[in-house]
C-alpha cells in the first residue's frame, strides 16, 4: 500500500490523518524518531474522552527532558490504511506545558510495529508492506 502524505512548507513535517474510534479525525505529525504515538489531552478531552479513565502513568524522555503521560486506550487508531484495536497511546497536556500547535500529536514508531515502512521525501509517499 502507497500513501501520499503532505508536508508542512516551512518546517517539512509529515502530515497524517488519523482516525480514534471509527468517527474522530485528527492531524498528526509522523514523528520517526518517537517512540511512543502522543496525542494531546485536550484533543482527547474534545472527543468526549474522561481524562481521569488513564489505564497508568509512564514517564518519557523527550528533547527537553523527562516528563510524565498517562497512558489511554482507545477502541480503535487508524492511519494510512492501518487499524490498530485496543491502541494505547500516551495523553500529554500540550496547552499546559506551553505547546501551541495545529497539530493534535505525534504518530509514533509504535503504530508502525511489525510493518515495513519506507518514507519517499522526494515524492512525498509512504509505503507499507
Amino acid at each position: 500500500m502507497t500513501y501520499k502524505f503532505k508536508r508542512e512548507s516551512e518546517s517539512g513535517l509529515i502530515l497524517v490523518n488519523i482516525e480514534i474510534d471509527y468517527k474522530y479525525e485528527l492531524k498528526m505529525i509522523l514523528d520517526t524518531g518517537a517512540t511512543n504515538t502522543t496525542v494531546d489531552s485536550n484533543a482527547l478531552y474534545l472527543l468526549g474522552y474522561d481524562l481521569k479513565d488513564s489505564i497508568g502513568v509512564v514517564e518519557i524522555e523527550t528533547a527537553n527532558g523527562i516528563i510524565e503521560t498517562e497512558i489511554f486506550e482507545v477502541n480503535a487508531f487508524a492511519s494510512l490504511g492501518m487499524l490498530h484495536e485496543k491502541f494505547q497511546i500516551q495523553v500529554y497536556d500540550f496547552i499546559a506545558h506551553g505547546i501551541f500547535s495545529e497539530y493534535n500529536g505525534l504518530l509514533g514508531l509504535d503504530f508502525f510495529e511489525g510493518t515495513k515502512f519506507c518514507l519517499d521525501t522526494r515524492e512525498n509517499l509512504i509505503s507499507l508492506s
